[in-house]
Formats: C-alpha cells, structure tokens, sequence
C-alpha cells in the first residue's frame, strides 16, 4: 500500500473525449469532413463493433476537457481541504491547453503527491500527451532528478509523487476493481447516474458544467480511497481518520450552498446513506 503520505496531496481525475482535429490530421480525412464522421471513423479505427460502437480510443487521439483535485494540505498538526476544478466557471468552455498548463503547472509548482485511480495508464498520461500536441513548456513539472531521492518525480514506477490507487489495491488481474466498485464497497459514494461513457455525448451537448460537476465527484470518490489507504497503512489514525472524514462533510455542506454546488449536496446525501 501507501509508503508515505507527503503534506500536500492532489486527488485528481482527468476526463477527456475524442477529438476530432486530432482524427483529421492522424487518419489524413479532409477538412471539411463533419465532426460526426471523423468521431465515426475513429471509433471504426479503434476497433467499434455492434456491440461495442464507441470503443476505448488512444488517449493521443483525445482532448482533455476537464480535471479536477481534491487538495489536502496538512501541517502543524492540522488538515485543510480545497476543491480545483478546470475550467472555472469564467472561463465558459475553456480550452484545453490552458486546462492542462493550469494543472501541471500548479503541480510543478508545489510539487504534491499525486493520487489517482488508473492515473498511471491513463489520467496522467493524456495530461503529459497532450501537453506535448499544444507545445506546452512545463519544465518544473516535467523535470526528472537524477537520482530518486533527490527530488519530485512524476514519470518513475514506484514514485512516491504519484500514486495509482488502482496499481496499489491490485495486481492488475481479473480482481481489479473499478473505482465504482472500489468505492461503494467501502462504502464511498461512486458513479451516480453518471459514467465516462457519457462524458463524449455531454461535451458535444455543450453541458461542459455537467462534466466538471461529474470530474470533481472523482476526485472526491478518489480522495475518500486514498485516505481508507493512509487508514490502513498507519498514516492516519482511527481517530484521525474519523476526523478527516467529518472535515470533508462539513466542507461540502458548505459547498453544496454555493449556486453550482447541488452536486456536492447529492455527493454528501449518497455517502451519508451508504454509511448508514
């Protein structure tokens, strides 16, 4: 399991679709090809069957169109708790470079640890991929020591800056879990109306809040895991563990009063009654 928990703690998830420039200019299709075709012909690329039309694609082949983290921060004996979700309301549907400069770059900067579900194979990478499509120069992000222990590394197996929760409760093998079954087993709140398949369908519906509303109930799921993890391996104690999972309650009852919080309010209800 979890070998240290750092002061500073990210748990993030990425959602991302498939990107029709990205189509065009990998598969040679011609400009003014609809959208609608270029997505069919890539997902025919991909392997798409009657059974299973829109298969897994390539994650070089899609967009980032939203990410989001649950930060804990803990020092002097005390934990604060602050939810960063891209884009911001502002920023109306955002583009996906600065989504993903915004990110990397905050991570870069404060160098946390890094925790995800399958973020190893997939979240991290598609930040890291597309980073390189939009010729993005995140260099205290990027950076690599030469030596393990001198320095944050983002990219080794068996970082301590990144955390895969999927690669630490698994072997990878018939019994991994999803995160959905992951979470509501322990009694966490997971998928709630709402899964990554449907992510493509709202983004080309413009719902571009529904889909930060859905990343940012993720990162929750994911933090709540992680900290089930620290529980278990000695990082936190019962009681302190007790305690952390009050803070997040009262964290998001207060953000739930917020005009685009409702989310957070159902998040809260779904845990309250699956703990009871």
């Amino acid at each position: 399991m979890l070998k240290k928990v750092f002061d500073e703690v990210w748990a993030f998830d990425a959602e991302w679709v498939p990107d029709p420039v990205t189509g065009r200019r990998t598969y040679g299709l011609p400009a003014d090809m609809s959208d609608d075709d270029v997505l069919a012909h890539m997902y025919r690329e991909g392997g798409a069957t009657e059974e299973n039309p829109r298969p897994f694609l390539k994650t070089m082949v899609c967009r980032v169109v939203s990410v989001a983290a649950l930060i804990r921060k803990a020092h002097g004996g005390t934990v604060k708790l602050s939810l960063l979700a891209l884009p911001k309301p502002d920023d109306g549907m955002g583009t996906e470079a600065s989504v993903i400069e915004r990110f990397l770059s905050g991570v870069g900067k404060t160098r946390p640890q890094l925790v995800g579900f399958n973020s190893i194979d997939a979240d991290l990478v598609i930040l890291s991929q597309r980073a390189l499509v939009h010729r993005l120069s995140i260099p205290k992000f990027a950076a690599r020591p030469n030596k393990p222990w001198e320095g944050a590394d983002y990219f080794a197996n068996g970082s301590d800056y990144n955390v895969d929760l999927k690669k630490e409760m698994s072997a990878w093998g018939k019994g991994t879990p999803s995160l959905h079954e992951a979470a509501t087993a322990c009694g966490i709140p997971g998928k709630m109306g709402t899964t990554g398949l449907d992510v493509a369908d709202m983004w080309r519906d413009g719902e571009i809040r529904k889909i930060v509303a859905y990343n940012e109930c993720d990162a929750i799921t994911t933090y709540l895991l992680w900290l089930r993890c620290a529980l278990l391996g000695g990082h936190v104690t019962p009681e302190g563990h007790a305690a952390e999972e009050a803070q997040l309650e009262h964290f998001l009852e207060d953000r739930a009063q917020r005009a685009d919080g409702a989310h957070l309010g159902e998040f809260l209800t779904a845990w309250r009654a699956l703990r009871a």
